[in-house]
This record gives structure tokens, C-alpha cells and sequence, in this order.
């Protein structure tokens, strides 16, 4: 049985109850995190409060929670469903109202919502192990402000649905430039001639936890060339790797896109090196 939080309440999932009038329901107006827990230790846990509160700040929401009550009933939501290998969802809304308006009041009460769910145990690099992707590539026709990690995603769920109707796992999203954002829900790095690209983050990019870390760890264990800059579609085509990035997924290896191999069609070295060093150093921050 799981046991999520609700406004202060340990309770099981199945009973948790959120009204209808929450503006969470009503409008997407809130936001979340999803925290990896791997038996009972967070990755990057600094990071996602980070983000969080940044994401708050985004959309005016204020919580009187610190940052060490938010731990503090993290751990415990943990504790009391077993401390095994979990995900945590974390959501905060601007709380239930009494008439249903665009405009907002700053004396809401917030409804902070989490639950945890199983993720699989991480990859250690190897190939053999690598949970590949496929990817079709789309146009990025979602809102201005994804450096927000909002509850609102029928942006999100409406791309991911044009790969699930093409029989892949993910899309990558250009802009109207063709630069390379992200991905429905992962950000995107490329190999090119044996350099790490990214895209540059900016309103259009969710700045991802896993993105930050692993930029953190090729830095201080690698002399690879990164390069942070806008990623052009046809450098994504002809890349030589492709790695998703996400807190459930850490790097995912992508294999094709629009029907074609990603390099050879397997996990690549540099991916498999990456993901290494993720397994090994993914609690320093």
C-alpha cells in the first residue's frame, strides 16, 4: 500500500482527497519535482529544492515550509513506504478557492501533495544493461516559460503523444529556428565529432537536475570537450550520440530518430562513460 502526504496527513494514496475547487485542478496552477530516491538517499536533493523554489518564485507562490520541514517529510514519506529504490513526486498548488477566476490571491492556502512510485535500479554504464529510446523530432509548440516546471503539460503530453502515434519513446522539439530544446520530458545532449553539446538554457528549457549533474561531474572527472550553445536539427541528425537526461531516467542512450540509427544503433562510449560516472558519483551534491 503507498502512502502519500496531504496538507500535513500521512495517509494512503487511495484515500488522499483533493477538492475540485483547487486551482491545481482548475488551471495546472502549481508545481512539482520528481526527486530519485535510491534506499532512502536523494540525488541531488539541493538541486531539486533549488528548482523548486525557483519555480515557486516563477509563478508568485509563496510556502511557509523551509526547505528542512520539505526534507524532513520527504524522509518520512520515504520511510513509511519501505526506502527502497523510489521516485518521489512533490506538487504544490495555489490551494482551493471558493469561485473559479483567472486572477489569483497572495492568502491562498497551498496544497502540497507527494507520493512515491518504484523506479528501476540505475544503469552502471554498461550497454548491456542501457534502456535505449527511440525519438521522432517536432516543432516545439509549447508555452514560453518551460524554465518553470509547472503542473500545466498538455504541451508535454501532446508532443509525447506524437512519438507514442509514431511508435517511439520520446520527441525532440526544435524551435522555430530549428535549435534543438528538449525533449517532451528530458533535456538533450549530442555527440559531435567527439564533443558534448547541450542547448544553452533559457525560458524555452527546463533547467534539469540531472542536465546540472552530469554537466558537474564532466567537469570536474572528464577533459571532454562541452560546449553549451544552440544545437542545430541537422547536427542532431548527424550526431554520433544522442542522451536523454532526466531524474528517473539519469542518461538514456537514444538509438533512432525519424526511423533512422543514431550512429552505429546502440549505446555509445562516451554515453557509457557518462552514465559511469553517474552511477559512481550521483550522491556527491
Amino acid at each position: 500500500m503507498t502512502i502519500a502526504y496531504l496538507n500535513g496527513d500521512f495517509v494512503p494514496l487511495t484515500e488522499a482527497r483533493i477538492s475540485p475547487m483547487d486551482r491545481g485542478f482548475l488551471f495546472g496552477d502549481g508545481v512539482y519535482e520528481v526527486i530519485p530516491s535510491y534506499e532512502g538517499q536523494f540525488v541531488a536533493l539541493d538541486y531539486h529544492l533549488e528548482r523548486l523554489r525557483n519555480s515557486l518564485e516563477g509563478i508568485h507562490l509563496a510556502i511557509n515550509q523551509s526547505n528542512e520541514q520539505l526534507v524532513a517529510l520527504l524522509d518520512e514519506l520515504c520511510h513509511q513506504n519501505g526506502s527502497g529504490d523510489q521516485g518521489v513526486y512533490l506538487q504544490i498548488t495555489r490551494g482551493v478557492v471558493e469561485k473559479r477566476q483567472h486572477a489569483f490571491s497572495a492568502e491562498s492556502a497551498p496544497t502540497i501533495f507527494a507520493y512515491p512510485f518504484p523506479i528501476a535500479s540505475p544503469s552502471d554504464g554498461s550497454p548491456a544493461n542501457a534502456t535505449c529510446f527511440t525519438a521522432v523530432t517536432r516543432t516545439d509548440k509549447r508555452w514560453a516559460r518551460c524554465d518553470i516546471k509547472s503542473t500545466a503539460l498538455l504541451g508535454n503530453v501532446l508532443h509525447m503523444m506524437e512519438a507514442v502515434d509514431d511508435g517511439a519513446q520520446e520527441v525532440l522539439l526544435f524551435n522555430e529556428r530549428d535549435e534543438l530544446t528538449e525533449a517532451a520530458a528530458c533535456n538533450v545532449f549530442i555527440v559531435d565529432a567527439g564533443k558534448i553539446l547541450t542547448p544553452a538554457l533559457d525560458h524555452h528549457i527546463l533547467p534539469g537536475v540531472t542536465r546540472r549533474l552530469c554537466l558537474d561531474l564532466l567537469a570536474a572527472h572528464t577533459n571532454w570537450s562541452v560546449e553549451i550553445r544552440p544545437v542545430t536539427r541537422a547536427e542532431v541528425h548527424s550526431a554520433e550520440e544522442i542522451w536523454l537526461s532526466s531524474s528517473t531516467k539519469e542518461l538514456a542512450p537514444v538509438i533512432q530518430i525519424d526511423g533512422q540509427p543514431v550512429g552505429f544503433g546502440q549505446p555509445g562510449p562516451l554515453w557509457s562513460q557518462a552514465q559511469r560516472l553517474f552511477h559512481l558519483y550521483r550522491f556527491d551534491r
